[in-house]
């Protein structure tokens, strides 16, 4: 059984994912700021948040909202100052809480001095710290590689006569990360924020940063269809994840390890067996590569519990899980599984074994908004107009209160807030016994004082059509059966390889609280419970 040894912060703690554009305004110009957060602090303390990790924050042309960094060592003016920042870690700090910088290694912003230098001309030092080629004979692209946003993954270069290569805007070129000035210049960045006092980072698009050096051409995907995103026509294989990035991955962490206690999440969209290879010889890669099974895969219990198993089943040795129900760049849990489903959904998240992250406004149970095309602000959604691919839904303003604007802003918003935000906020539910927000306050806490839902073993017991189940326990503690019913029909629950015997102690429906349950558990559609087992 796991032992009840200390575990870092970032194995027992709850991250919690703010996207600053869109989560207190605080200056009355309609996007959220650094002060705007240090406001609501006491709030995600009292919801028992213990990290929380901010998307960027850099100066940028805001191409793609941030993710187009011009300058890694100061802040936006839109979200403050480095006074600002400093303070907010401060005050992050003296509540107990962890803070985590986005950071963005792949690209920067055509904007950066170090692209200018690059782009004046084939002789210029910088010229190799991004990736030109020249073009074909025809003129065409050295390669078919695609951009993510749309169109091809090459930019023509009327100055200097080449092609550089961009996996996302032209806006945001790659860096040429087999330049060992370019690691050097790059790891100089993460320096200065960990010198601060930063507690560690998300790194963006980790799987893209080294591509393969032939260039070859990316392979047709057979199972494309037309309203995937035309980066899907081709399978990336060449233009991502390369063995030589975890030699990469392996310098950051050893930066990280020259300090104390830091962190490094990585965002990796890969099969799990490719995934779990961004933990590293050795567990000495990312902490943490993100786990979006929950964000990707169809909900139904039974594809969920194998997906869960099989990761279970991947992980290094002494590789710590971790789970995301949500995040910017997706559609928010409650518009993919309804409102019901997305408590089960919670109670998933908050006992599974590993590090949650909660994406900013899921615990109130907001929905994607609807955003007229007049008003699409990302790029993923003008650039592809006609596949509905806008990030923006998901991106709205957080519903504080019934004010205007939900007390996000003074002003009109930079995207514009839900409907129902007079109903769906944190001041509504607060004092709600059946809100969204009570029950993920009531989850957190539980999952934080009990060691078993905090650090303890998983054990598998049950899942079908309909139902997952199974059990957390650690050596001497309290051991806890959790069974989640995935569909919206009632199930009948009876376990033969275990007896069950316990209370609900936190339930999807508060009546069942209290409630002492044996061999046979029947649940209505979109209920979970948690039950405390008599040893």
């Amino acid at each position: 059984m796991e032992d009840n040894k200390k575990h870092l912060w970032w194995q027992d703690g709850v991250i919690y994912q703010i996207y600053p554009r869109s989560f207190q305004d605080s200056n009355g110009d309609g996007i959220g700021d650094l002060q705007g957060i240090m406001q609501r602090l006491d709030y995600l303390q009292w919801l028992g948040i213990t990290a929380i990790w901010i998307s960027p924050i850099y100066p940028s042309p805001m191409a793609d909202y941030g993710y187009d960094i011009s300058d890694y060592i100061d802040i936006h003016p839109l979200f403050g100052s480095m006074t600002d920042f400093d303070r907010l870690l401060t005050e992050v700090h003296n509540r107990g809480m962890k803070l985590i910088l986005d950071f963005v290694p792949n690209h920067t912003s055509d904007q950066h001095p170090w692209f200018l230098e690059s782009k004046s001309s084939k002789e210029n030092p910088k010229r190799d710290w991004y990736i030109w080629r020249d073009a074909k004979d025809d003129g065409s692209p050295p390669n078919n590689w695609l951009s993510v946003f749309g169109g091809s993954g090459w930019e023509w270069d009327e100055d200097t006569q080449q092609y550089y290569y961009h996996a996302f805007l032209k806006e945001q070129p790659d860096l040429n990360w087999r330049n060992p000035e370019v690691q050097e210049a790059m790891l100089s960045m993460m320096k200065f924020w960990l010198d601060k006092g930063v507690d560690g980072f998300r790194i963006d698009v980790m799987w893209h940063m080294i591509k393969d050096d032939k260039l070859r051409d990316n392979p047709p995907n057979h199972d494309y269809q037309q309203h995937m995103a035309t980066y899907e026509q081709l399978l990336p294989y060449y233009s991502t994840d390369q063995p030589e990035v975890h030699d990469i991955v392996h310098k950051m962490r050893k930066l990280l390890d020259s300090y104390n206690e830091r962190m490094m999440i990585g965002e990796i969209y890969l099969p799990i067996h490719k995934l779990v290879a961004y933990y590293g010889a050795d567990n000495n890669g990312a902490h943490l590569p993100f786990n979006f099974q929950l964000l990707s895969l169809q909900w139904n219990a039974r594809e969920i519990g194998a997906a869960i198993d099989q990761y279970e089943g991947s992980l290094p040795d002494q590789g710590w899980p971790n789970w995301v129900l949500g995040n910017h760049d997706q559609p928010r849990i409650t518009s993919r599984v309804g409102l019901q489903q997305a408590k089960v959904a919670a109670m998933l998240l908050l006992t599974l074994r590993g590090t949650p992250t909660i994406y900013y406004g899921d615990e109130l149970g907001m929905t994607d908004v609807p955003i007229p095309f007049e008003e699409v602000q990302d790029p993923q959604g003008l650039n592809m107009p006609d596949k509905n691919l806008s990030r923006d839904p998901a991106r709205t303003p957080m519903q504080w209160d019934a004010s205007d604007h939900s007390g996000f802003s003074q002003t009109k918003p930079w995207l514009r807030v839900d409907k129902s935000y007079k109903r769906i906020n944190v001041e509504a539910q607060k004092n709600d016994s059946h809100s969204m927000l009570t029950f993920y306050k009531k989850l957190i806490a539980l999952r934080q004082q009990e060691i078993s839902l905090k650090a303890g073993n998983y054990v598998p017991v049950h899942a079908d059509p309909q139902v997952i189940s199974f059990i957390r326990e650690a050596e001497g503690e309290s051991r806890f059966l959790i069974v989640l019913n995935l569909s919206h029909k009632p199930c009948y629950f009876s376990p033969k390889n275990i007896h069950i015997n316990g209370e609900v102690i936190l339930a999807t429906i508060p009546e069942l609280e209290g409630e002492k349950v044996g061999n046979n558990i029947n649940l209505s559609g979109d209920e979970g419970v948690i039950i405390k087992l008599e040893n």
